[in-house]
């Protein structure tokens, strides 16, 4: 329970500087969607819906990479990051897989010191 408390703690922590940033509480979706413009590197005035998954996408790889799950193959002729699959993910409930994901977040904001 104590990892979990922590997290949550961790968590919110990230929550209120984000909220400092840009006035609003962002979801987990808007979360990973901005580290996807970040490593995607091209900020565009309007992405289409078919982009904002690929962001999500290309933000989900970069922070399973961290863990050695994916790494990067390469990046394509418009810039797109592409990642290789290097092991398959455990098997997880919902809200454990959620945890993951956020444990991940919270080491990328601060590995990239944002």
């Amino acid at each position: 329970m104590q990892v979990k408390d922590d997290l949550q703690t961790r968590w919110w922590n990230l929550e209120a500087k984000l909220v400092e940033r840009f006035n609003k509480k962002p979801d987990l979706e808007t979360i990973l969607f901005l580290i996807g413009i970040q490593e995607f590197g091209q900020i565009k005035e309007k992405f289409t819906k078919e982009q904002k998954q690929d962001l999500m996408h290309v933000a989900v790889c970069s922070l399973l990479a961290q863990s050695g799950y994916y790494e990067i193959e390469g990046v394509d002729a418009e810039g797109w990051p592409h990642f290789k699959q290097l092991k398959t993910m455990p098997e997880m409930d919902t809200i454990t897989q959620e945890n993951f994901l956020k444990d991940h977040i919270l080491l990328y904001f601060e590995n990239h010191k944002l």
